[in-house]
C-alpha cells in the first residue's frame, strides 16, 4: 500500500509539473492561433505522462533499458498525440474561417448562406444561430427602407399641406391689411378655418411623435365599449350629417374594457372621420363591437368601394393616404398611424379588409378582467 501511494505522489508531482508549465506556455500565446493551441495541449498531456512515468521509473530503480522502452513508448504517443492536434487543429481553424467569411457576406448587406463543409455540432449551431440573426437582419433592413420611404413621403405631403393654407392666409391677411376684401367677415371666417386646420395637424405630429419616442402616456380606467361607442358617434354625428352619411351603431355589446378613454376616443373619432369623408353620400357607416374570445372587436365599416389588395399592408403606415380619388383634400395621412399606435400601446390590434362595397377596419382590445 505504501509503494503504491509512492507512486501516485511521483506520477502527480511530475504530472502537476508539466501542468504547470503547459499552463504557462498556453498564457504566452494566448492570442496565437488555435492550432498552437491544441498543439500545447497536447504536449502537456504527453509530457505529463513522461513525467509521471519518469519520476516513478527512477523510484522504482528500473533498469536502463526498461527506462529507454519506456521512454521510447512515450515519444511514439507523443509524436501520434502531436500529428492529431495539429491536424484537429488546422481542421478547427478552417471551418472557423470558412465560417468568418460566410458571416462577412451578411454583415455587409447580404444573406448567410452555412458552408457546405462538415462541420462540429458547436459550429453548426452557431450557423444555425448566424442564420437566423441573417433574417432578422434582412427583415430589420426592410423596415428600415419602408420606414425611410414613408418619412419622406410624410415630409412631402405635409411639406405640400401646409403650405396651401399658408399661401391662402397670407394671401387673406393682405388684403384685409389692405382694405381690399369685399366680405371681410367671411375671410375671417375661413382664416379661423385655415387655423383650426393646421393646429389640427400640429396635433397629430406631436400625437405621433409621441407614439413613435414611446413617451405616449397612457391613464386606463375600466368603462363599457357601448358607452364609448356612443360617445364616438354623437362627435361624428354632425360630420356625418354634413356629408350626407348615415351612422349606424347597433351591433355593439356593452363588453367591459380598460383603457384610456381619451386616446380610445380619438382612436374611434380617426376611423369615423375616415370613413365619413371616404364614403357617398346616402351611404353608411356602420360601428359595431362584439367580444371574440379573451378580446373585442370594435369596427368601422364604410362605403369607400374598398381598397386595393397591394395597399392593405400599407393602411397604417406613416404618410399612407392612398389613391387620389380615395384621398380626401384635408389630411396628411396620419390618423391611421396614429391608430394603430394608441391601440398597440393598449397591447391591441389594428386591420384593415375590404368588405361588399367598402371597407372595414377592426380594433381588437383585451377584456377587462
Amino acid at each position: 500500500m505504501r509503494d503504491t501511494l509512492l507512486i501516485a505522489l511521483f506520477a502527480f508531482l511530475g504530472a502537476t509539473t508539466a501542468g504547470v508549465l503547459g499552463a504557462g506556455v498556453l498564457l504566452l500565446i494566448r492570442r496565437r492561433s488555435l492550432t498552437a493551441h491544441m498543439a500545447v495541449v497536447a504536449a502537456v498531456a504527453v509530457a505529463a505522462m513522461l513525467a509521471g512515468t519518469l519520476a516513478v521509473a527512477r523510484a522504482m530503480f528500473l533498469s536502463p533499458h526498461d527506462l529507454s522502452v519506456v521512454t521510447t513508448v512515450v515519444a511514439m504517443a507523443a509524436v501520434v498525440s502531436l500529428v492529431t492536434a495539429l491536424l484537429l487543429g488546422r481542421w478547427v481553424v478552417a471551418r472557423s474561417r470558412e465560417l468568418a467569411l460566410a458571416a462577412r457576406s451578411f454583415g455587409d448587406g447580404g444573406d448567410f448562406a452555412a458552408p457546405d463543409a462538415p462541420a462540429a455540432a458547436e459550429f453548426a449551431a452557431l450557423s444555425r444561430e448566424l442564420e437566423a440573426t441573417s433574417v432578422r437582419l434582412a427583415e430589420s433592413r426592410d423596415r428600415e427602407r419602408a420606414l425611410e420611404s414613408s418619412r419622406r413621403e410624410l415630409v412631402a405631403w405635409i411639406s405640400h399641406d401646409l403650405r396651401t393654407p399658408l399661401a391662402g392666409l397670407r394671401a387673406m391677411a393682405e388684403a384685409l391689411e389692405d382694405g381690399v376684401a369685399a366680405d371681410p367677415d367671411r375671410y375671417l371666417r375661413q382664416i379661423r378655418t385655415e387655423v383650426e386646420r393646421l393646429n389640427e395637424m400640429v396635433g397629430d405630429l406631436f400625437e405621433l411623435s409621441r407614439i413613435h419616442a414611446g413617451a405616449l402616456s397612457l391613464s386606463p380606467a375600466r368603462m363599457s365599449v357601448y358607452d364609448l361607442v356612443g360617445d364616438a358617434l354623437a362627435g361624428a354625428d354632425p360630420l356625418a350629417r354634413e356629408y350626407g352619411v348615415r351612422l349606424v351603431g347597433d351591433g355593439v355589446e356593452p363588453v367591459p374594457v380598460e383603457v384610456d378613454g381619451r386616446e380610445m376616443s380619438r382612436v374611434l373619432g380617426n376611423l369615423l372621420v375616415n370613413a365619413i369623408r371616404r364614403t357617398p353620400a346616402d351611404g353608411t357607416v356602420a360601428v359595431s363591437a362584439r367580444r371574440a374570445g379573451k378580446g373585442v372587436v370594435l369596427s368601422v365599416t364604410d362605403g369607400c368601394g374598398g381598397i386595393p389588395e397591394e395597399d392593405l399592408p400599407r393602411v397604417f403606415d406613416t404618410g399612407w393616404r392612398g389613391s387620389d380619388a380615395r384621398t380626401p383634400p384635408a389630411g396628411a395621412g396620419l390618423g391611421l398611424a396614429i391608430v394603430r399606435g394608441i391601440v398597440e400601446a393598449h397591447r391591441g390590434r389594428a386591420d384593415v379588409r375590404n368588405v361588399d362595397g367598402g371597407c372595414r377596419f377592426e380594433v381588437t382590445l383585451p377584456v377587462a378582467g
